[in-house]
């Protein structure tokens, strides 16, 4: 007879093969039609207590999604649904960067020549344009990730009301003293024709010259000096720069010495000189630094006058200990002079190229202007090096890490301009400058990882002031009206309180689109034929770092509350909208726009390789989902490391699909056993429910901990471990005999079934932030014990703990059937065995045999426990001096369980006997 019918199989409608590139998307649009999903979560909200607004940091809405984007938005998606599934008010607005540089670039690319003809209202229009393209198509691209939120009323930086925030946020600053407009050097993109924050500068490699050159003190300074001739030997990288010399600065501290050539070099750095054979090393006079001051030298290149000035800047570090000082050309070049009142000269121009400075200030002989005016400055350093005749005492390259546009690709400069600045220094609030009240607020505020910390401390401690002026089109304004008899900066708040009513009404584009007399308010006191616009624009930094302000508490978005409870960026965001945030925020609210921020790495191919279309290892989101499915690019980001650099390749990519299929098939096999349980039985655990009930309580409070903490690899290491070894390894395996072979209404069975939805239902609540898709779908194929009142994965809740806590002392048992399996492994090479049901296991250990005993058969999978006797030994081990001996079953075996408990030949055992006699009752 034919026993399988008997048998209560597992039985599921959750497929084993998931199709998720095929499916997906179908479950996808039903979470976001008519904004289900979000909907849901925010009806939630109205029962729960804590909140969690998570301020999303905005991409560029230029470009189409890549798998940095992906990494970002789903790190936060997961990171909300842990919060809501936990009970709490979540809130996840998203946003995008609307304005700046790199769309306006596009915008170039596409309008070419036609944007000569262009007004600055139709420039912007374009921009606007192409701004919402890509808004669109990034929303859509998300959506296809699976990432849950307000997708309907997303944050645009380019909405009027939205520009009449940024530039309310502005005003706040300028009213408090903060907001300064002065000429210094800042980094300057010759490609793009702007300004730059430090936050839009990168650092690589390029090779450029270094030179020495001598300049020759004029007879009143060798005199002083008790000398007949002497020169000051500089150092300098940028030849280009020598036209624009105005000084020579020394360290006033420092010892230098005139050699017998008549060359001044800093005393510590002699040795140097010397291996350069620059000077035998003869001295012939040490004269303190300080002694120098007001000496005059005379610039090789135009003979005009360059004062030897002094400066703590100076290190002894390389060179000569004798700096160039070209004040429009470098930072410390312009506070040094700026002490001494010595002017700032600029020769070049916004592209980059000399200009008619050179004429007006006679940088160059006469008869080389022609030829240097109008030349851009990286093409002059040869020809500089050829004028500068015998006055060039070495001239050699060398690759150094230097400052480059980190959107056009090129190296900058430093260009001395009129720009804006936020000071973080010069001004107090509260007794305190920005800086110090900044780094006061950001040591109230957890990181996730630590050290995150320090790294933005330290940029906070060493920025210079903020440069937050562009000199573009695409961007909100820096609105301000100068007079333009005294040049003063109006700061008047009814003129600054009406355009930002305007802007609310209009955008900033009405600065450009109306005359000035329509910008001021009725009844002025200031005549519009006096005043003239500033028409520089912010620094879209500025843009998404006032956010906060125009998100979180401007009431118009679904957005959550400021402070925000964490924003969450890339690592590169330190330098970026953590730091601008931080800033805007302190400097008008006195404090940080968050409580907690988290940073993620950058993701690389499986090398450890950025990834670049050249070199053929770049992995596309898309793509991913259409060859895996978007749960193996969430479990991806779950597996890794996130707080370093991502590795991801198709070969990454299939093992995590390999996990995934572990995964899914677990949840399968829970589904599919526990598909006709009526009711949970918790009175009645066996030893072997117990032990599971123990190691996932272990397994579970170490997953919750670290995901709490936000170490998501770190959690799932110890759930994946826990499904693999115990669950789905020990138990679930031992399981199946009563679970297949018991009747129904069997107590074993029934506890075994109600361990498995214990066990189910906490981890659809651990796995339903992650892999959402997933457990959504799992519950619609899951029975009502599991599901309880859950209709779908937005109606689960993650309970603290799992209250099911057991003592028991596991190790001879794990060390015993470890060692078991090991014999038995031989024992089936040799083929003197099929199964472990064949036998039985003998043992004198009391752990063991105090147990019920056909619950100790099971864990082993043998037909028996027993006493030693005198059996012939297939094999035997020891665990802790406890010894075990492996015996031939002495039964016969059962045809509907296989197990040799039968008492006589095809007959059932025991137990299937008493279940098949119940069903034919």
């Amino acid at each position: 007879m034919d026993y399988k019918d008997t048998l209560l199989l597992p039985n599921t409608t959750f497929a084993m093969r998931a199709n998720l590139a095929e499916l997906e998307p179908k479950r996808f649009d039903k979470w976001f039609k008519n904004n289900y999903a979000y909907d849901k979560m925010k009806q939630k909200r109205q029962s729960a207590n804590e909140n969690f607004t998570l301020h999303d940091g905005p991409p560029y809405a230029n470009g189409h999604l890549h798998i940095g984007h992906a990494l970002n938005k789903i790190l936060k998606d997961i990171i909300i649904k842990m919060h809501y599934f936990q009970g709490k008010k979540v809130r996840f607005t998203p946003g995008w960067d609307c304005h700046g540089l790199p769309i306006e670039q596009q915008v170039e690319v596409k309008l070419k020549e036609k944007k000569q003809s262009l007004s600055k209202k139709e420039i912007r229009e374009f921009c606007r344009q192409h701004a919402k393209e890509f808004v669109d198509i990034q929303r859509e691209e998300f959506k296809s990730l699976g990432v849950i939120a307000d997708w309907n009323e997303p944050y645009l930086t380019m909405k009027n009301a939205f520009e009449a925030d940024i530039y309310r946020a502005l005003c706040e600053i300028a009213k408090k003293g903060l907001l300064l407009e002065r000429s210094k050097p800042v980094f300057w993109s010759w490609a793009a024709k702007t300004a730059l924050a430090e936050a839009e500068v990168e650092y690589e490699d390029k090779e450029d010259y270094s030179i020495f050159v001598a300049f020759s003190l004029d007879e009143f300074s060798c005199k002083k000096l008790g000398v007949v001739n002497a020169k000051a030997v500089i150092w300098t990288t940028t030849p280009w720069t020598l036209p624009a010399n105005q000084a020579i600065s020394l360290n006033p501290n420092e010892k230098y010495v005139i050699t017998k050539e008549g060359f001044i070099f800093a005393k510590p750095l002699l040795e140097n000189m010397i291996n350069k054979q620059f000077t035998q090393g003869e001295i012939q006079k040490e004269v303190m630094g300080y002694e120098f001051e007001n000496l005059s030298a005379i610039n090789p290149l135009n003979q005009r006058k360059s004062t030897l000035i002094l400066g703590e800047h100076v290190l002894m570090e390389g060179g000569t200990g004798l700096v160039h000082t070209a004040p429009g050309h470098g930072e410390d070049d312009y506070y040094v002079c700026l002490k001494y009142n010595i002017e700032v000269i600029m020769p070049v121009d916004d592209g980059g190229c000399y200009d008619e400075t050179l004429r007006t200030k006679n940088l160059l002989p006469e008869h080389l202007l022609n030829e240097f005016i109008g030349l851009h400055i990286f093409k002059a350093n040869e020809r500089i090096l050829e004028l500068l005749g015998d006055a060039l005492l070495e001239s050699s390259k060398f690759i150094h890490s230097y400052p480059f546009c980190w959107r056009t690709h090129k190296p900058v400069i430093y260009r001395a301009t009129k720009q804006w600045f936020i000071l973080m220094d010069e001004k107090k609030l509260d007794g305190k400058s920005l800086r110090e009240l900044a780094l006061e607020e950001l040591s109230k505020v957890k990181f996730y990882p630590e050290s995150g910390i320090k790294r933005l401390s330290s940029m906070i401690e060493n920025r210079p002031d903020w440069c937050i002026s562009r000199q573009r089109d695409w961007g909100v304004p820096i609105a301000f009206f100068r007079n333009k008899n005294t040049k003063e900066i109006i700061f008047d708040e009814s003129v600054l309180n009406h355009l930002i009513n305007i802007f609310e009404k209009n955008g900033a584009d009405a600065w450009w689109d109306l005359e000035i007399k329509d910008l001021l308010p009725q009844n002025s006191n200031y005549n519009p034929c006096d005043l003239e616009k500033v028409y520089d624009i912010l620094d879209v930094w500025f843009d998404s770092g006032s956010t906060w302000e125009a998100v979180l508490n401007s009431n118009r978005y679904d957005a959550g509350e400021y402070q925000a409870s964490m924003y969450l960026e890339g690592s590169d965001q330190h330098r970026g909208w953590f730091q601008s945030s931080l800033l805007i925020s302190t400097a008008i609210n006195h404090k940080a726009p968050y409580n907690s921020i988290l940073t993620h790495g950058f993701t690389v191919d499986e090398k450890g390789q950025k990834m670049s279309k050249s070199k053929g290892n770049v992995i596309l989101p898309q793509n991913v989902a259409r060859d895996y499915g978007v749960e193996i690019l969430r479990l991806w980001i779950m597996l890794s490391d996130y707080s370093s650099d991502l590795k991801i390749s198709d070969n990454i990519l299939k093992q995590v699909s390999e996990q995934y299929r572990k995964i899914r098939n677990t949840i399968r096999f829970l589904l599919a056993n526990t598909n006709d349980i009526e009711f949970v039985e918790t009175k009645h655990f066996t030893f072997l429910d117990k032990w599971i009930l123990m190691r996932a309580k272990i397994a579970f409070e170490i997953c919750e901990n670290a995901f709490e903490k936000y170490e998501f690899a770190k959690g799932f290491s110890a759930l994946l471990n826990f499904l693999s070894a115990d669950l789905s390894g020990i138990y679930l395996d031992v399981c199946k005999d009563r679970l297949y072979c018991n009747a129904k209404d069997n107590i074993k069975r029934i506890s075994a079934q109600s361990t498995m939805v214990l066990i189910t239902r906490k981890l659809f609540s651990l796995l339903a932030p992650s892999l959402t898709y997933t457990i959504d779908e799992a519950l619609e194929h899951a029975n009502i014990a599991i599901k309880e009142n859950a209709k779908d994965v937005f109606d689960l809740l993650l309970k603290n703990g799992f209250d099911y806590e057991f003592k028991i002392d596991d190790e001879i048992f794990i060390q015993s059937r470890e060692k078991f399996f090991e014999i038995i492994d031989g024992l089936k090479k040799d083929k003197l065995i099929k199964s472990t049901l064949e036998l039985s296991l003998q043992t004198s250990a009391n752990e063991i045999l105090s147990e019920d005993l056909e619950e100790m058969a099971d864990w082993f999978m043998v037909s028996s426990v027993e006493s030693f006797d005198d059996k012939e030994v297939l094999g035997e081990f020891e665990v802790n001096k406890t010894k075990f001996k492996i015996v031939k079953a002495s039964l016969y075996k059962c045809p509907r369980c296989w197990k040799f408990l039968a008492k006589e030949e095809e007959c059932l055992c025991p137990r299937c006997y008493g279940v098949e006699k119940i069903k034919n009752v």
